[in-house]
């Protein structure tokens, strides 16, 4: 069995500051209720290793929100020379995410070279959730309040630091490069670890349990039963058509790519798009096969629910719950999926 180390908290700001000697490090802060992602600055004061997944999905940045694919007539692409990133205190539910987003654009026949960059060079830090609020239900998609996976170190935060495990060789590096702030964790922490694990665990199964989240295993086939059904007008009747569900969500990558000219040269870009815009899917004759809200509803249910099930074997929902907490109308998307299961 792999040994554990011990990171004294004291010793956080020395090891956030190593890293940044590479990497642009960024970092999980509160202010108030809200966490978010911010450049590391040299203090600790607002970090939170642990708590919950900060509000913007991790895809942000591995897939930017606007960015220039190519410039002019050049055969280059236009890789950044900034430093590469390393993301601090990720959550496992945005860990998942990368099963989806790696299978679109790096495990199939086209391969993304911006995205693989970036999965090649940026640092993923993984923490253990040390709490859980009321919109996750990651246990209801096999997704576990600490990652087991896709990370390169993982800090698991007890009262006096954290225990970390190292999960590449990328990983490896960085801790032994910072060798001295490391101890060995002992068999009294590792415990502390592992019963807060189970704390948190409690904690999202109560959360399920208290809004009847329908687990995965029951999810086959519901999209294909309910295809007709009325549940999505009734559901649809409330959407203001923003795609905040889209962008929010660790697992959408739809995009769009458009062509703009200044003074200098001519640019593309790529954009994050939306299924849930109607212009989304109207093809260049003016047709559109999903003119109905509705209908673009169902589509993204179908995208998460039906059609990543059958191609790579995965239910392209984390159990996050930004979605919930981003949409203005109120979709709450373990509603709906309550509804499908309980109509099929």
């Amino acid at each position: 069995m792999e040994k554990s180390l011990f990171l004294n908290k004291h010793n956080l700001q020395p090891f956030l500051s190593g890293i940044a000697a590479d990497y642009a490090v960024y970092v999980p802060v509160r202010k108030g209720k809200h966490r978010f992602f911010k450049k590391y600055t040299g203090t600790t004061d607002e970090v939170v290793i642990g708590e919950v997944r900060p509000f913007e999905p991790l895809k942000a940045f591995f897939s930017r929100a606007k960015e220039i694919v190519a410039k002019g007539f050049e055969d280059t692409i236009p890789h950044a020379t900034d430093k590469p990133f390393a993301i601090v205190g990720v959550k496992a539910c945005d860990l998942k995410g990368f099963k989806v987003q790696d299978f679109v654009f790096k495990d199939q026949g086209f391969k993304d070279p911006f995205y693989i960059k970036n999965r090649e060079e940026n640092l993923i830090i993984g923490a253990d959730c040390t709490c859980a609020i009321d919109t996750c239900y990651c246990l209801a998609l096999g997704v576990k309040p600490y990652p087991q996976e896709d990370f390169d170190i993982n800090l698991s935060q007890i009262e006096e630091g954290f225990v970390v495990k190292v999960g590449s060789s990328k990983g490896e590096a960085v801790v032994k490069k910072n060798a001295s702030l490391f101890e060995e964790a002992s068999e009294g922490q590792l415990m502390e670890k592992e019963n807060q694990r189970a704390r948190v665990h409690l904690e999202v199964e109560e959360n399920i349990k208290k809004n009847n989240v329908p687990s995965q295993e029951l999810f086959g086939g519901i999209i294909e039963r309910n295809y007709k059904s009325e549940i999505w007008a009734d559901e649809a009747k409330t959407c203001v058509e923003c795609g905040a569900c889209n962008t929010i969500c660790p697992t959408c990558h739809c995009f769009l790519l458009f062509d703009q000219r200044d003074e200098k040269q001519m640019a593309r870009f790529r954009i994050w798009d939306s299924c849930m815009i109607k212009e989304f899917a109207r093809v260049a004759g003016g047709a559109n096969p999903r003119p109905k809200l509705w209908m673009r509803l169902r589509n993204r249910f179908e995208k998460k629910f039906d059609f990543f099930p059958k191609v790579s074997n995965v239910y392209a929902c984390t159990g996050c719950g930004r979605c919930i907490t981003a949409c203005p109308a109120k979709i709450d998307i373990r509603k709906v999926l309550r509804r499908l299961v309980n109509n099929a």
